[in-house]
């Protein structure tokens, strides 16, 4: 099933000249000077934190030296009524937005496909990169052309890159935040990463699980991480058991890992609100 792509534009919503059979596909017609956000929509047409989506969408054209004109009322009723015409049920979406013209932004939709229940009780199995975004605080259409380099280098089977600076602090996923379980703590890195929605998320219910300690964890102590996962705001909270070919703790999805899923589940479900 292809994705659906229109521009919103003052006159509502067009038709784009191009089409793509998924989010992934259309990322090759986003122009790279521009921003844009990702998520996915729950009972069909439930979203989550989506006014964080656009302030982020803000301030990352802020970042980028545009100021970005945007109705939310607009935007949602606008994904809403894409949503209602498709035949998707839940849905991942992108919104996407350049400086010109500075009051259109593009909407792309496609079936959302969790990850598979096989996935989660196994764990993934990631590599690192010495790859790092230019500016971090900012999504930028730039970073999603590059990460297609790295996202091609990845052997069958390797889910995710982690993203990795010259003193080895482990940062961030390509498209993802990445945490580790070490010596007791909760290490996420919080300078020098996007601050994912879904990274929110986890420092809210990490507390009565695991204790946070926001430096980065360094690559160099990988035989000492107990625990390792991902997150993002399409894929919530997802285990990471083989860190470049090296089996983190037991090699299995470690007890905490599994108990911020659960709690972070359970905080999406209170917080979902209709577009």
């Amino acid at each position: 099933m292809p994705a659906t792509i229109k521009r919103l534009t003052k006159q509502g919503l067009a038709s784009v000249a191009f089409s793509a059979g998924s989010l992934l596909d259309a990322a090759k017609h986003e122009p790279r000077a521009g921003v844009y956000t990702v998520g996915k929509t729950y009972q069909r047409t439930k979203s989550l934190l989506f006014g964080e989506h656009l302030s982020r969408l803000q301030e990352s054209a802020r970042q980028q030296g545009f100021a970005l004109d945007c109705d939310p009322t607009r935007l949602r009723a606008a994904l809403r009524q894409m949503i209602l015409e498709s035949d998707y049920g839940d849905v991942r979406f992108r919104i996407s937005a350049t400086a010109e013209p500075a009051d259109e932004t593009r909407l792309s939709i496609e079936p959302f496909q969790p990850p598979s229940a096989q996935l989660i009780e196994r764990g993934a199995r990631c590599i690192t990169s010495a790859e790092v975004r230019h500016n971090p605080a900012s999504k930028s259409s730039e970073w999603m052309h590059r990460r297609r380099a790295l996202e091609a280098a990845q052997a069958t089977g390797i889910y995710e890159t982690f993203l990795v600076d010259a003193q080895g602090k482990l940062l961030e996923g390509a498209s993802s935040n990445v945490y580790v379980i070490l010596d007791g703590a909760l290490r996420t890195a919080s300078a020098g990463v996007l601050a994912g929605i879904s990274r929110m998320i986890v420092l809210a219910v990490c507390e009565s699980i695991v204790p946070l300690d926001p430096e980065a964890p360094n690559i160099a102590d990988i035989d000492r991480f107990s625990e390792v996962f991902l997150s993002s705001s399409s894929r919530g909270i997802l285990p990471v058991v083989e860190l470049d070919g090296m089996p983190i703790g037991n090699g299995r999805v470690g007890a905490a890992t599994l108990a911020l899923r659960a709690a972070y589940q359970r905080w999406v479900d209170d917080h979902l609100e209709e577009l």
